[in-house]
């Protein structure tokens, strides 16, 4: 993993990094945006009491909540909104390391849609559900890593992996790799709330996972049946 991970880094000065990472930062930002103005008009404006103290508590928890919530949330979004301009980062990869591997199958834009929008609505719900969680000490910071680490893994192993791989051998690898996935996962989760740092995370992660798989599939093909 640290091998991929260093290999990512080094190669962020390639131009083909440059289009996703303006273009992404820039979405991520806006739908990042308008969840912070959704859920502060949601959970600040509902009027659950019609006692105006208990109403105004809920509303100073309210925001409370909304900041605790995109906070988050931020690198799931990052990951779904920069993963739909990351394919070019991901070729660059696989054309300066992988040669000689067979060109990649197109990928849809149907398809990256729905990988985002299932990332985010998981993001979400998940979130939700561990937020008492989180105002444990320590425990918060395992349960952060451990499920952002299920989400971003499988979100980046998703976005490289099928560019190679149908759906069944792409199970077949989650379930072989999984740790070492969730592993990146966790890294990815952790690079993501170093200031600065996070906001060539998702160009770093898509990198790592794409020397990851393509390592992984090299070993399948060398041990495939009837190699001789």
């Amino acid at each position: 993993m640290l091998s991929a991970f260093t290999r990512a880094v080094a190669q962020l000065g390639d131009p083909a990094f440059r289009r996703p990472l303006i273009l992404g930062l820039a979405g991520a930002m806006a739908v990042f945006a308008g969840l912070w103005v959704g859920m502060g008009v949601l959970l600040t404006r509902t009027r659950v009491f019609d006692n105006p103290w208990l109403d105004a508590t809920l509303d100073a928890f309210g925001g409370l909540a909304t900041l605790v919530l995109t906070f988050l949330l931020y690198p799931a979004i990052v990951a779904a909104v920069m993963g739909l301009f990351l394919d070019g980062a991901i070729a660059a990869v696989e054309t300066r390391h992988y040669p000689r591997h067979p060109p990649p199958r197109p990928v849809s834009l149907t398809e990256q849609l729905g990988l985002a929008a299932r990332l985010i609505l998981k993001a979400l719900v998940l979130n939700l559900i561990a937020l008492p969680i989180y105002l444990v000490p320590a425990l918060n910071l395992v349960v952060f890593y451990t499920l952002n680490g299920y989400l971003l893994g499988r979100e980046y192993f998703e976005m490289v992996a099928q560019r190679r791989l149908d759906p069944s051998a792409l199970r077949a690898l989650w379930r072989d790799r999984r740790a070492a996935i969730l592993i990146t996962g966790a890294g990815v989760a952790f690079i993501s709330t170093i200031p600065l740092v996070n906001l060539v995370a998702p160009l770093v992660a898509a990198a790592a996972m794409t020397h990851q798989v393509m390592s992984w599939i090299g070993d399948t093909e060398r041990t495939a049946p009837g190699d001789g």
